[in-house]
């Protein structure tokens, strides 16, 4: 397991400036598709809901994220920053996969993400809805 560092900048509370680093941290770490690599960027005692599921710990959320990752294959994602404030930080988000039978899917939602001083995500709340799509209508590359 790699070591994880004693603070995470960009730290709360947050500017424009730095809720946008922090949101395209998340961007390339998710890109990245390594549940290792994510999963370092949340608190030990991390707090998920994810559409109807309900993670507490780096543990979980590293095991869900190798699940979520061998069934949504190409995976590909673009988050932007919708509002901040102090420790909290709201983002909507899209994302293309397709599954195992070759049908593509848009994925589509928001986050609420709460900080804590270290700069380690402590609570994450995400509403996420699927829609199937045509390869030809693929956006993100």
């Amino acid at each position: 397991m790699t070591d994880i560092p004693a603070v995470r900048p960009p730290l709360p509370p947050f500017t424009e400036e730095s809720a946008r680093a922090k949101v395209q941290a998340a961007e390339d770490a998710w890109n990245s598709r390594d549940p290792e690599r994510v999963a370092l960027a949340y608190t030990e005692d991390s707090v998920w809901r994810n559409r109807d599921r309900f993670l507490t710990g780096r543990a979980e959320i590293r095991a869900f994220l190798a699940d979520k990752w061998a069934r949504e294959l190409d995976y590909r994602l673009r988050k932007e920053l919708w509002a901040f404030t102090g420790n909290r930080i709201s983002v909507r988000f899209e994302y293309e996969w397709h599954d195992a039978g070759g049908q593509w899917f848009r994925s589509h939602g928001n986050e609420q993400w709460e900080f804590a001083d270290d700069g380690l995500m402590r609570r994450r709340e995400a509403s996420i809805n699927d829609v199937p799509i045509a390869p030809g209508d693929r956006r993100i590359a």
